[in-house]
């Protein structure tokens, strides 16, 4: 019986190995030969889990003809990834990827790395923050105070409290979007309300537009719904969207849905204009295509002096092609897990029926923590906190890898939580992976792209300063030093570092 659960198509594979070989190599490295370049391109992918375990590989000659080799090649390679625990084989079925025994399982997404590692690891893989205290503990405190009432009802409260989606209407509302309760639903986070809106909207097989490079948390779950991603490439460095490219494909793919990061764009920082907002609401109309703004790093504006453009939905008069998802996970606490969904009544109702399919609700000790930040004020010195923060680990960070990696290309957002750097002609998933055994965590560009596109970058979240944002580079720069030389199949022994 066969061991795989899933199949890698071969002209899937094709492409993401040859956007690995694409980067130019750096000073001094030395060339593999062609099997085992071919191995531990694979090897990478299922590292990642850009490939999955216990998927199907394509048969040595299918994989030859697309990738332009030799069998032997191929079977070389093959056989390099089994004696390395990398592939599993049995005949009449076919190979299929494995893990070694004592490895962890690649992770698909951006996960926290557990408390535990933290004394040894630097972590730069997940953008999020500490809680801005005292506001976390007085929320809950006031949180428990409004607890009482509620917790003589059944606590399923599957489109939100009614006090919560009022308190979120107004403050879109006090924004210049007239909003209704009724357009609001309360979710586990901002991931909950992507879930919630792509199993309604984009089904298995669905055409779904997005960013290139884009979240990608976002992406993953996309692909798991069955979505079919067709990638939208932003425009340079922080220019925002490529409105000619949004315009062909929405006319040219008839996407349903649509992905957006309007708000310093994650990953890369990028501030739509009101001009662009405009247009692409406008050009998604006209295509019958649903669009979907992620607004949880709208308040994370790092330089004052930035004016920030009216929300999307604004823009969408008729309420009947925008819908917005915000958090406060990125503005104030991920452990918080309290998002939103404004979008028509009638398609909240929808979101709120099929719930009942998921989670049936979010907790409501956290619904009142939120609210209660916001009707105190709370909420407002507490964003000022996070973007202090915020602000002082962007400008260690940049300063840190300026120094340590000069010929790293980036430009400086002006809000948000990431930094998107070009690794200096270096792949970004051989300095993800060497990275770890030096200590650094960090995600390889081909995370937020489809089909192993952007191997040249890394994403750099603003989550540490000062002496750690100084060794972080350090890493980083030694990571870097180890794929440039080649030297990258060895071990190195993380240095232990107390902030």
């Amino acid at each position: 019986m066969a061991q795989w659960t899933s199949a890698v198509g071969v002209a899937q594979l094709a492409r993401q190995l040859n956007a690995q070989q694409s980067r130019p190599a750096g000073p001094g490295t030395r060339k593999p030969p062609a099997y085992r370049a071919l191995a531990d391109g694979i090897r990478l992918l299922v590292l990642e889990g850009r490939v999955p375990v216990a998927a199907r590989l394509p048969a040595e000659r299918e994989l030859a003809l697309s990738l332009a080799v030799s069998r032997t090649t191929v079977a070389a390679a093959y056989e390099e990834l089994r004696t390395q625990g990398f592939l599993e084989s049995r005949r009449g079925a076919g190979s299929w990827t494995a893990v070694p025994a004592g490895n962890p399982l690649p992770a698909r997404g951006l996960e926290p790395l557990p408390p535990e590692a933290l004394g040894s690891m630097i972590d730069l893989g997940c953008a999020a923050l500490p809680a801005p205290e005292p506001w976390l503990t007085r929320s809950v405190q006031g949180a428990l105070e409004e607890l009482p009432p509620y917790a003589h009802t059944h606590g399923d409260y599957p489109a939100g409290l009614p006090v919560l989606r009022q308190t979120i209407a107004d403050r879109y509302t006090a924004r210049g979007i007239p909003t209704m309760p009724e357009q609001i639903m309360v979710t586990t986070g901002a991931m909950g309300a992507m879930d919630a809106i792509c199993h309604l909207f984009a089904g298995r097989g669905e055409r779904v537009a997005v960013e290139s490079p884009s979240y990608a948390n976002i992406l993953q779950l996309m692909r798991e719904a069955g979505s079919r991603l067709v990638p939208v490439a932003m425009g340079e460095g922080l220019a925002g969207w490529d409105m000619a490219r949004w315009r062909q494909v929405l006319r040219d793919a008839a996407p349903r849905l649509a992905y957006v990061v309007a708000d310093f764009h994650n990953p890369t920082g990028a501030l739509a204009d009101e001009d662009q907002r405009r247009r692409l609401v406008d050009a998604a109309r006209s295509a019958g295509t649903v669009l979907v703004v992620d607004e949880t790093m709208a308040e994370l504006r790092l330089d004052a002096e930035i004016e920030l453009p009216r929300p999307v939905c604004a823009f969408d008069a008729a309420g009947s092609t925008v819908i917005t998802v915000g958090s406060a996970s990125k503005a104030f606490w991920a452990g918080m897990r309290i998002g939103w969904v404004r979008a028509a009544p009638e398609v909240i109702r929808s979101l709120v029926a099929a719930r009942a399919y998921a989670d049936l609700g979010t907790p409501v000790l956290e619904q009142l923590g939120v609210n209660w930040l916001m009707w105190t004020g709370g909420w407002e010195s507490a964003v000022a906190i996070r973007r202090a923060q915020a602000r002082q680990n962007r400008d260690a960070l940049v300063e840190a890898v300026r120094r340590e990696l000069p010929d790293w290309e980036f430009e400086v957002p002006r809000g948000g939580l990431t930094l998107w750097a070009r690794a200096g002609g270096l792949s970004g998933s051989r300095l993800a992976e060497v990275g770890e055994r030096v200590g650094i965590r960090v995600p390889s560009g081909p995370r937020f792209g489809v089909d192993g596109a952007f191997e040249g970058y890394v994403r750099l979240p603003f989550t540490v300063a000062g002496p750690v944002a100084d060794e972080a580079a350090a890493r980083l720069a030694a990571a870097a030093r180890l794929v440039a030389t080649g030297a990258s199949t060895g071990t190195e022994t993380p240095r232990t570092f107390v902030a």
